[in-house]
């Protein structure tokens, strides 16, 4: 007779060592290979199962709603060496599956069973369901008629795939005293492309918002914008903040300045073969301490929080924003064509409201996203170390060109 462990009086400790030693690597954070469009997938111990749960945004346009999740497949942790893997996909209910693990920070799945997947209505009843899971609308509901081609085209795509899926392991971003916020995983508004999920990360001077899901443009990976910390904006009064002409005038100014400075450091660099003696007392050059000084008297100068308003003529899938905020940086946000065609940085306007939200003015489009901070308290998700979280974004981002 086959003795079971009493799982009721093991502490999770014993349950790890145990149940856990083969399938113990894929615990933690994972992003998809479905193309363009990436995801975010959780792989959690969940009682007797380690399950793979999928974390989807919140309906467009609601930003500040919290994330939806579903299970992918799970695994059952009562036998040791040989555990049964079970695809969640689909609505008929567990069935068999098949996960391998390729090597230390990626794995597979794959569904034996993708009839499973199928519904009685045909193409047109999955579509219908996803849609109102994906969404949370009718595709009549939706009357802009480029979103119902991105849409179908995204339902399309991501449904070939039937589970069958290779995922490569992400990491949060490492915190520091210094950052300007916690970084971490926000939701954002993209337009007709819906919610997406980005990573912000600091660098120095400078913070970074990854894409780990996409759309057909900019696709899961890309750096969608980049912040400089060195160059905070005050914000003219709020009338003048209304004018959209006004905004892209000290945007544009500050645009210029940072192409100067960097032309500048490029000719300090040709000049000079050997490095430039660094200033007593401080790692950078004089040029990064000026732009630090600077930064530093810019924030000591504004105010606990401001006036905000998005100028006219800019375009916002929510007008729920907050109306105060308490600094803005010039930035770039990148912009392409369908598949990724033609990318460029174009200037743009970083605007931190709290803790938990920031947005973004896109100046070449005329458009804002707004994000919010994705509260969940992720385990297993912590990078070893600081070149290793460098590592990934660098992987990520080669994976999505």
């Amino acid at each position: 007779m086959k003795i079971l462990p009493d799982y009721e009086h093991m502490e999770y400790r014993d349950v790890y060592t145990c149940l856990l030693h083969r399938y113990r690597h894929i615990l933690g954070l994972w992003q998809p290979d479905i193309g363009p469009y990436g995801g975010l997938l959780n792989v959690v111990v969940d009682g007797l199962f380690i399950i793979g749960w999928m974390y989807l945004p919140p309906h467009d346009p609601h930003v500040d709603d919290p994330m939806r999740f579903k299970p992918l497949f799970r695994i059952h942790l009562m036998e040791r060496k040989s555990a049964t893997v079970e695809c969640m996909y689909g609505h008929k209910g567990p069935h068999n599956g098949h996960i391998q693990i390729v090597k230390k920070d990626e794995f597979s799945t794959k569904c034996n069973q993708t009839d499973h997947h199928r519904m009685s209505g045909g193409r047109q009843e999955e579509f219908r369901t996803w849609l109102r899971e994906e969404w949370g609308r009718t595709l009549e509901d939706i009357f802009h008629e480029h979103m119902q081609e991105l849409i179908l085209m995204k339902f399309i795509y991501t449904s070939q795939y039937d589970n069958c899926l290779t995922y490569r392991r992400i990491y949060l971003p490492p915190s520091s005293p210094d950052d300007l916020i916690k970084p971490g995983l926000f939701k954002g508004t993209y337009g007709s492309h819906g919610l997406e999920i980005v990573m912000l990360s600091f660098h120095g001077k400078k913070a970074k918002g990854t894409k780990i899901t996409g759309d057909p443009n900019i696709p899961a990976g890309q750096q969608t914008v980049e912040i400089d910390l060195a160059h905070p904006l005050q914000l003219p009064d709020i009338e003048n903040l209304r004018d959209f002409s006004e905004l892209s005038r000290l945007v544009l100014e500050v645009q210029e300045q940072v192409r100067r400075e960097e032309q500048q450091q490029q000719q300090q660099e040709e000049e000079h073969c050997q490095p430039a003696a660094k200033p007593p007392g401080g790692e950078g050059a004089e040029g990064e301490e000026t732009a630090a000084g600077a930064e530093g008297t810019t924030q000591d100068k504004a105010p606990a929080s401001q006036p905000f308003v998005l100028p006219m003529g800019v375009i916002s899938r929510n007008e729920d924003y907050p109306r105060t905020c308490r600094i803005c940086f010039y930035g770039t946000g990148l912009i392409a064509g369908h598949g990724f065609t033609s990318p460029e940085r174009t200037p743009g306007l970083f605007v931190l409201f709290d803790d938990d939200r920031f947005g973004f003015i896109w100046l070449e489009l005329k458009s804002f996203s707004l994000y919010s901070r994705i509260k969940v308290s992720f385990q297993n998700a912590q990078a070893p170390s600081r070149e290793a979280f460098d590592e990934m974004l660098k992987n990520i981002q080669s994976l999505a060109t």
